[in-house]
């Protein structure tokens, strides 16, 4: 596993090697990360336990979830279609803030990563990453959308949760990530699979992301 970043001062040095400028508003303790690909649920299983990170691939770097602001920049924001296929975002031409699910340069591009996990630890590789809880002005919605459009709702806060996202070792998932007002939002996450060896069921502790969104 990649070395966890895990004090306040390396942030200034990222920025400052980045050329992307420290927010004035940021807390000192999290480094804010607003743009380029960013697994922000990074998953890894080590001496028999969950570890739940966000992993910075721009920079290759790894931070615990508490260490982390990130961020959907007020150029993330857009109008919510018409078709009714989106009626979970709110109503046609409400506001929200999308993350996303094909790279866009200018804004995050969060994923979420099991590269770190080895094939044959859990049944069938089988992993699942649980969104148990979102505090925050609005709703929080992740969901994938095919080729012509169709969206295909991953999480869905305003219908209650916990909702579950399936993954496998050494998966990738690109999604879009929408929230529906601008503010700061808390996304609580645990991870967990079935171990192939013994049929135990593991679960990680639950890691909690900060998300300031459109402001």
């Amino acid at each position: 596993m990649r070395k966890l970043h895990r004090v306040a001062l390396p942030a200034v040095a990222v920025f400052a090697l980045s050329g992307l400028a420290l927010p004035a508003d940021a807390a000192t303790s999290r480094v804010v990360l607003d743009q380029g690909h960013v697994d922000v649920i990074g998953i890894a299983f080590e001496d028999g336990a969950f570890n739940v990170h966000v992993h910075d691939d721009e920079h290759d770097i790894e931070y615990t979830p508490t260490q982390v602001q990130l961020v959907a920049k007020p150029g993330s924001e857009v109008a919510v279609p018409a078709d009714p296929q989106y009626s979970f975002l709110g109503t046609p031409g409400a506001r929200a803030w999308v993350l996303p699910q094909v790279q866009d340069p200018e804004l995050l591009w969060p994923g979420i990563g099991s590269e770190e996990v080895a094939a044959g630890v859990f049944t069938n590789d089988s992993l699942k990453v649980d969104v148990v809880g979102v505090s925050g002005p609005g709703d929080l919605s992740i969901f994938t959308t095919d080729a012509f459009g169709a969206p295909t709702v991953l999480v869905d806060s305003g219908n209650g949760l916990p909702d579950r996202i399936n993954t496998s070792a050494g998966g990738h998932l690109h999604a879009n990530w929408a929230f529906e007002a601008a503010g700061t939002y808390q996304v609580k996450v645990r991870v967990s699979g079935t171990l192939a060896a013994t049929g135990q069921r593991v679960s990680s502790a639950i890691a909690t992301y900060c998300f300031k969104v459109g402001q």
